[in-house]
């Protein structure tokens, strides 16, 4: 049924869709639609995970990037995501880059995206996360992705940072350093140990008990991926999530010139599984267990979140995959794995 829905979807304006689809998900999250979508198969309690100190109902997340402002958190749980990280949050608010800045790129399965950390900024997520934990009831495990705006320089980088730390970390469950976006300039240039350290040393200072994760990009190589890893033992982060968006455009279906004219962003879907899994190995290869991989990149099927869990990743988070396989993408994975009863 998605699949012909679909079919009429993706011949409008990509973001016009995402807001759309946004719009039902928030329904989703009502008395209303969570009675109405209620799930009649159980979660086997083998899917749960334990991490960070937390109790995951099952490995499967929603990546960073679909809910920017922590508005749909409830909804995305009802549709069956164990755990939702949202952001990119910056300490004020910014409108992103100029549109058009999404595409999708259906041969393969993927997206294109410069967004550039469009938000409402660090004031306005922390209160709606924190309206949404006094109201209570049934939650998934809360993320929160944070980066810096736009106009801040590279030097100055590390007070974005922390003032989105300070501010979201009461209400989050994990935190998220995001240095790995290839649509703020200069941002990735933060992934160098010289940068990166002591960001995530004053992150880490104002983050209270609340877990902290660094995101990377999948264009690292893994010469720098084994730095991070070091750095994160060196510091005690939590662990990791890997990958970003890449700026690779091989090994792509569409053809060039339709992908040219698209221009600059980061890629997203199918295309990543290769290098995720690749990424996920060197990673695993000198972190030990006890910390937190999170895998991302190219998650469509239970076979693709068993691979990684299997290569070693503690959790799975897909963004594309869910535009491409619709709503119920979550409950279809869990299904697929074996998790739905």
């Amino acid at each position: 049924m998605y699949e012909a829905l679909f079919s009429v979807l993706k011949r409008l304006n990509p973001e016009f869709t995402h807001h759309l689809g946004m719009l039902v998900v928030r329904c989703a999250g009502t008395r209303l639609g969570t009675l109405l979508l209620r799930s009649q198969k159980a979660l086997s309690p083998a899917m749960r995970v334990a991490t960070l100190g937390l109790n995951f109902e099952s490995p499967i997340g929603l990546a960073a990037g679909f809910d920017k402002n922590a508005v749909a958190i409830r909804g995305f749980h009802t549709l069956g995501f164990g755990h939702v990280e949202v952001g990119t949050v910056t300490p004020l608010s910014q409108p992103g880059n100029e549109k058009p800045r999404l595409f999708r790129l259906p041969d393969d399965f993927a997206l294109i995206n410069r967004m550039g950390f469009n938000n409402d900024g660090v004031e306005a997520v922390a209160a709606r996360l924190k309206k949404v934990r006094t109201a209570g009831g049934n939650l998934p495990v809360i993320g929160v992705n944070i980066g810096k705006n736009k106009a801040t320089p590279q030097e100055k980088a590390g007070d974005d940072y922390v003032a989105c730390a300070a501010a979201l970390a009461p209400y989050a469950d994990y935190l998220v350093v995001n240095v790995s976006s290839p649509n703020t300039p200069g941002l990735r240039g933060l992934q160098e140990r010289a940068f990166l350290e002591p960001i995530l040393s004053r992150v880490l200072d104002h983050a209270g008990d609340t877990p902290v994760l660094v995101k990377i990009a999948p264009d690292l190589s893994d010469e720098a991926i084994a730095e991070v890893v070091e750095l994160v033992c060196d510091l005690g982060l939590a662990g990791i999530v890997a990958t970003n968006t890449t700026i690779s455009r091989e090994g792509l279906r569409a053809s060039p010139a339709d992908v040219a004219a698209m221009g600059e962003g980061g890629l997203s879907g199918k295309p990543l599984s290769e290098r995720s899994l690749e990424v996920l190995s060197v990673i695993r290869h000198t972190l030990p267990r006890e910390y937190c991989v999170i895998s991302v990149g190219g998650v469509f099927t239970g076979e693709d979140a068993q691979g990684l869990l299997a290569q070693g990743a503690t959790l799975v988070q897909a963004y594309t995959g869910f535009v491409y396989r619709g709503p119920f993408f979550a409950r279809k994975v869990l299904e697929e794995m074996g998790g739905s009863r």
